[in-house]
């Protein structure tokens, strides 16, 4: 996050490199990606998508459970998000030798897209639909494609394999956080 990016001024923002999740389980989730076989992805990121159609249809979905933490609401728009982003990133490692992904400032786009305005029914809608895209992509994926690799600006390295778990940590770990076990 640069000086002049727009910032909630109430959450704290996520610096943490998330990439650890790899290599050893998520101590506040359970998620072990040493665990999930990459066939898994698609049908999890399926399950984890029709969960949040329940989450959002709740009538506390828009409600902080205190003021720096984000409500329901605000945490499927970054679900959202993150299908999107990692969409992105998968398409480019299938058709691009090793791609450099753009940076992405989560924070900056919660603000920029007004998580906490938005209509919990239209998110609801837009997640199962860029879930189902991004899942639809990783039933796609060749069985000598699961090696190729993409990059993050800061270094990190993954694989197509890598990156299905790693996005999945994320939406699962997010569902989680609104369950109220991390509350």
């Amino acid at each position: 996050m640069t000086p002049d990016t727009p910032r909630d001024p109430e959450i704290e923002p996520d610096t943490k490199d998330w990439t650890w999740v790899l290599d050893m389980p998520c101590p506040e989730c359970g998620f072990d990606a040493a665990q999930v076989a990459t066939t898994d992805v698609a049908p999890r990121i399926d399950r984890n998508a029709a969960t949040w159609q329940r989450v959002l249809a709740a009538s506390s979905a828009e409600v902080r459970p205190v003021a720096t933490v984000w409500s329901p609401l605000e945490y499927a728009c970054h679900v959202r998000d993150v299908h999107q982003v990692f969409g992105q990133r998968l398409r480019a490692m299938l058709s691009t030798d090793d791609p450099l992904f753009a940076n992405w400032d989560q924070d900056e786009a919660a603000v920029l897209g007004r998580y906490a305005e938005q209509d919990a029914a239209r998110v609801a809608a837009d997640l199962a639909t860029t879930a189902g895209t991004v899942s639809a992509v990783y039933r796609s994926v060749p069985a000598t494609a699961w090696e190729r690799s993409g990059r993050r600006s800061n270094g990190s390295v993954f694989t197509v394999g890598s990156l299905a778990r790693y996005h999945l940590h994320d939406v699962e770990h997010h569902l989680w956080d609104v369950s109220g076990r991390s509350r």
